[in-house]
């Protein structure tokens, strides 16, 4: 299990980015947690590397904790704050480099979804790749994508096609329902639109097929049954 910790300048920029991510959340398998701005009414934007600790602190029982970041300042109080933490606690605590708002939603839907910390890093880190598609810009170097898991021609594959009808499509919200939704079946599962395949086991890979209203996806599973 890994639960999140969002360090912002800004307690606004914060709160807002953790009301987005509890938006991604469709049962208790991730706590997460703001650490953002100082208490100074008068110079409120900054970090505090207290307020970092104890956040961490009131997530830690769990796996892993993962600490999301704007810049500057808030990577300096995340490190602090892990010196400061009990070792026991810091051990489980590792720091994402990934962009704060889209990693942050990347990492909620992969980690609410049970997924082991590296592939909720992961996820975060390679969030900005369906924004560079839609925007028709050339992938990062740095990011890889998963490839499916077996052939569309597959035999004993079983499949349902469905027509979207959400005025929005398959948005943000609804990818990260269905995220955690095939998370709970012990199959490889593909998600194929136009000839266009990715494996549904995160928001990242959803949003890659960029689906709209009234367009067709196909939904393949191959192995196991329903877990």
């Amino acid at each position: 299990m890994v639960n999140l910790v969002i360090v912002s300048h800004s307690a606004r920029l914060g709160e807002g980015v953790g009301e987005l991510a509890q938006q991604m959340l469709m049962g208790g398998n991730c706590k997460i947690a703001v650490a953002a701005g100082i208490d100074d009414p008068q110079n409120p934007i900054g970090t505090d590397p207290i307020k970092v600790m104890e956040a961490i602190e009131s997530v830690a029982d769990t796996d892993h904790v993962l600490v999301m970041m704007d810049i500057g300042s808030a990577l300096l109080s995340a490190e602090t704050a892990l010196e400061l933490l009990d070792p026991t606690i810091a051990a489980k605590v590792r720091l994402c480099a990934a962009p704060l708002v889209e990693g942050t939603l990347a990492a909620t839907v992969s980690a609410a979804a049970g997924a082991a910390i590296d592939k909720v890093i992961a996820d975060a880190t390679h969030a900005l790749e369906a924004k560079r598609e839609q925007l028709g810009l050339p992938s990062s170097a740095s990011e890889t994508r998963i490839g499916p898991a077996f052939s569309t021609q597959n035999a004993s594959a079983k499949s349902v096609t469905v027509v979207i009808k959400n005025p929005n499509g398959l948005h943000v919200r609804p990818a990260s329902r269905l995220v955690t939704a095939l998370s709970a079946f012990n199959a490889d599962l593909l998600l194929e639109k136009n000839g266009k395949c990715v494996t549904p086991d995160s928001l990242n890979q959803i949003s890659l097929l960029q689906v709209r209203c009234n367009d067709t996806v196909r939904l393949l599973a191959s192995g196991g049954a329903g877990g």
